[in-house]
């Protein structure tokens, strides 16, 4: 298994912090939330891109996806849409970066008019991506939380730049077993979004293993050399500890449920 976390989880970080806090704990990647708050962003100058992949390279740490905010089902133009999707895959080429995530964000339409406009975004961008060598996931969330929902769009699209990317919270929220979500989005799956909350009510992040998601379950169903990533929603839960603290931890336990399912 190979380890990732999320930039969420530490907020505002400069990119040299990011990398040590990596490495020192024994993650092989980061997945970096490109918003223009954070350092990592569309906006970035050529230059500026070249110094954020040499520190990941002299780190020995991957990029693993340049995480943005297009949402492929909202209701709307196409146009504003993709020009922001083809920034974020240029971003994620000119890093080194295998992926680039999306939301759903279909919420309040017919499902099947959603379902539509995500697939025919997707299959708009897809070659894009695929000219850069990058792959574009299609997250679980908002109003494509199962599983179910994500595939049934990435495999309208069928275009292999086109994945998934499991969020579990998403999938256990939607009552959608792990053993279902896994079946449905293995064909498609880039890799797993891993962390924990106490209850359905109460999403605020906690330590890995000290809430209620099947953790361990969802893990069981994946191969040997998937990539797993915690995504500490510290961003949205600034009361919540301080990630840093928590990867050492976070890290062992992940390995050790992964340990269990081999």
């Amino acid at each position: 298994m190979k380890l990732a976390f999320s930039t969420l989880g530490v907020p505002g970080m400069p990119v040299a912090d990011v990398v040590r806090l990596a490495a020192g704990h024994g993650y092989q990647g980061v997945e970096l939330r490109a918003h223009p708050e954070e350092p990592v962003h569309p906006g970035l100058s050529v230059p500026e891109r070249a110094s954020v992949v040499q520190e990941f390279e002299a780190g020995g740490v991957e990029i693993l996806t340049v995480a943005g905010y297009v949402r492929a089902a909202a209701e709307g133009d196409d146009a504003p849409a993709l020009d922001e999707l083809a920034g974020l895959v240029d971003l994620a080429h000119d890093l080194g970066a295998q992926n680039v995530r999306v939301f759903p964000g279909g919420g309040g339409q017919d499902p099947a008019t959603a379902d539509a406009t995500a697939a025919r975004r997707l299959a708009a961008a897809a070659p894009h991506a695929a000219d850069q060598g990058v792959r574009i996931l299609l997250e679980t969330h908002d109003s494509h939380r199962a599983g179910a929902d994500v595939a049934r769009v990435v495999g309208t699209v069928g275009h292999r730049q086109i994945g998934a990317l499991w969020d579990i919270m998403h999938t256990w929220l939607a009552g959608e077993d792990p053993a279902a979500s896994h079946a449905v989005l293995a064909p498609h799956l880039g890799y797993v979004q891993v962390k924990d909350i106490a209850s359905a009510e109460d999403a605020a992040p906690l330590a890995l293993g000290a809430g209620v998601l099947p953790l361990g379950a969802c893990l069981d169903t994946l191969d040997p050399d998937s990539w797993v990533c915690w995504e500490y929603e510290k961003r949205w839960h600034p009361d919540a500890p301080e990630l840093p603290g928590l990867l050492a931890a976070g890290r062992d336990h992940l390995l050790r449920l992964g340990a269990r399912g081999q």
